[in-house]
Parts: C-alpha cells; sequence; structure tokens
C-alpha cells in the first residue's frame, strides 16, 4: 500500500522506512528539511503529495535531558502542532490507519513500576521532559477523539527508550546510550556524567521498535495506547560500566551530582503488545549495544553534528 512516514529521514523513521520497503510497500518519505509539520501549509502540501493509504506520524522535536531543560516551549508546541497536523489532514484525506509514536516522557514521575498504560494519567511526568511528554498526551487524546467522533483508525505507541545504529551522537543533545558511546570512545582518562548514577532505564532496540510499529499497524485498532519494551530495567551506572567494558574504556567515570539525574525509573509492562498484537523483543541489550558501538566506529568519521 501507500505508506508516509513523518520523520521518515530520522533514526527510527530510516529503519522503519527500511523494512517496509522489503515488505514491498510504497513509502513516501517525510523530511524536515522538505516539509516543516509545525507549519498547516507544508502539512497540507505533504498529504497532498503523498496520497498516503496509512500513515507512521515519528516526526519529532527530541533530545536528552539537557536539550529538553533548554528548549521547553519549542519541544512542546513543536510536537503538539505536528501531531495535531497529522491527526487533522489524516481524517481530511480519508487514510485508512494512522499509526502515532508516543514516549515514555509521557508517563507520571513517580508511576508504578513496571509502566502499565492505565497509570498514564495518574501523575505529572518528570519535570525536565514534561512540555514533551505532555505534548505527546494530548495527541494521544486527539487520536481517541478523533476515532470517537469520525472514525480514524488511529492507534497510539509508547517505545521504552530507544538506541541503535544511526541514533543521534551530538555532542549536547544525543539520548543516553548515544551519549555514553561517543564520551567513552573518544574519552581518555576521564568521563564526566550527569547525576549519580542511580535512575534506571528500560532500552528498545531500534529494530525491535520497528518490529512493533508493524505488527501493530497490522493486527491492532484499539483506542487504548500500548507500550512496546523489553521489561528488562538497568540503572544509568551498570550501563555506563557496561559501555565502558564494550568500548574499552579503561580511565576514570567521574559523576558531576550537581546536574539532575531525570526521573528516577522507568521500566514497562509490555504485557498488552504481547497479547493484542503478539510483540515480543528479541534483541539483548549486550547485543544491542555491540551493534550500535560497531556502527558508530565505522561512521563517526562521517558523523556531523545535528
Amino acid at each position: 500500500m501507500r505508506v508516509l512516514v513523518t520523520g521518515g529521514g530520522g533514526f527510527v523513521g530510516s529503519h522503519l522506512v527500511e523494512r517496509l520497503e522489503r515488505d514491498g510497500h510504497d513509502v513516501f518519505v517525510a523530511r524536515r528539511r522538505d516539509y516543516d509539520l509545525t507549519r498547516w501549509e507544508d502539512a497540507e502540501r505533504l498529504f497532498r503529495e503523498a496520497g498516503p493509504e496509512r500513515v507512521f506520524h515519528l516526526a519529532g522535536e527530541v533530545g536528552g535531558i539537557g536539550a529538553n531543560r533548554a528548549n521547553p516551549g519549542r519541544f512542546w508546541y513543536a510536537n503538539l502542532m505536528m501531531g495535531a497536523h497529522v491527526l487533522e489532514l489524516a481524517r481530511i484525506n480519508d487514510v485508512a490507519k494512522l499509526v502515532i509514536a508516543g514516549t515514555v516522557c509521557a508517563y507520571p514521575k513517580f508511576a508504578p513500576v513496571p509502566f502499565r498504560e492505565d497509570d498514564l494519567w495518574d501523575g505529572y511526568p518528570e519535570e525536565t521532559n514534561a512540555p514533551y511528554g505532555v505534548a505527546k498526551k494530548s495527541i494521544l487524546i486527539g487520536a481517541q477523539s478523533y476515532r470517537d467522533q469520525y472514525g480514524i483508525d488511529a492507534i497510539f505507541l509508547l517505545p521504552a527508550n530507544l538506541y541503535g545504529p544511526r541514533d543521534h551522537f551530538h555532542p549536547t543533545n544525543a539520548h543516553v546510550i548515544p551519549d555514553l558511546i561517543r564520551k567513552l570512545s573518544e574519552g581518555d582518562e576521564e568521563v564526566v556524567l550527569w547525576g549519580d548514577g542511580s535512575p534506571t532505564r528500560e532500552f528498545l532496540y531500534v529494530d525491535d521498535c520497528v518490529e512493533g510499529f508493524v505488527l501493530a499497524a497490522d493486527r491492532y485498532d484499539g483506542a487504548e495506547p500500548v507500550n512496546l519494551g523489553t521489561g528488562q530495567e538497568i540503572s544509568i551506572r551498570e550501563l555506563a560500566e557496561l559501555v565502558a567494558e564494550l568500548t574499552g574504556f579503561d580511565g576514570e567515570i567521574v559523576w558531576d551530582t550537581s546536574m539532575p539525574n531525570g526521573q528516577p525509573r522507568r521500566s514497562l509492562d509490555a504485557s498488552r503488545a504481547r497479547e493484542l498484537f503478539g510483540f515480543e523483543a528479541k534483541t539483548s541489550l549486550q547485543e544491542g549495544l555491540e551493534r550500535t558501538i560497531a556502527w558508530y566506529r565505522a561512521s563517526a568519521a562521517t558523523l556531523s553534528p545535528r
């Protein structure tokens, strides 16, 4: 079928595009340089040119703790407007299926672990990424409202923290795994990391995430949000030690406790995805890290800050 992937030139989007093309779909890739989806005119032109039967909405303004702290207004506005425009244009253009990528950042700061979809509204998100998380939660409400009023088959997926080849290794705007890989690969005697290393996270390899998107698009038609994850939790300190081992870093890791930790714990209950559309992550963290480090080393010379 004719499939539109917003953010198709990005980290997750590029992997999804490759998978959809292997499956025989006619894929239209929407890149930021061609379409600013915060502008109605650009979004409308995109849907007119793409003529999609199915849409995966992956485009977003994203980043680590530092980027979220520096750009709270932009992250709220851009993610809200992009999602609203995609929803409305999916309605206008009679799109058969809309798959929306949410974020684990939408969960309350102190949600019981593992996070269950029914707990999504039981508190405010962690402050450093709340504007981003709240914007994404608003898109969930929009999708459910459009389903109720217009009958749009819009589904909302909540992936765990993602990583893998082609991730963003920007020196000031990267998520934790690419940031650790870059710092520990380039570090000599000492590497300084934010916080105290105690927070825990769950990480989902990009190919597993793509598999979840594809399965949900084909098999799930419900209004309720669905987690995509592994159910395995690791502390940032343990993660840093594992990345140090895999990259061969033998210097000292120093924890800057004057900087924020972020959300204390993150781990998802992925049972709903397993029950509703048969999703189970297959890539272990060590295997995924080894692949990502190998890709980074092969590509580091050609990477430019984004």
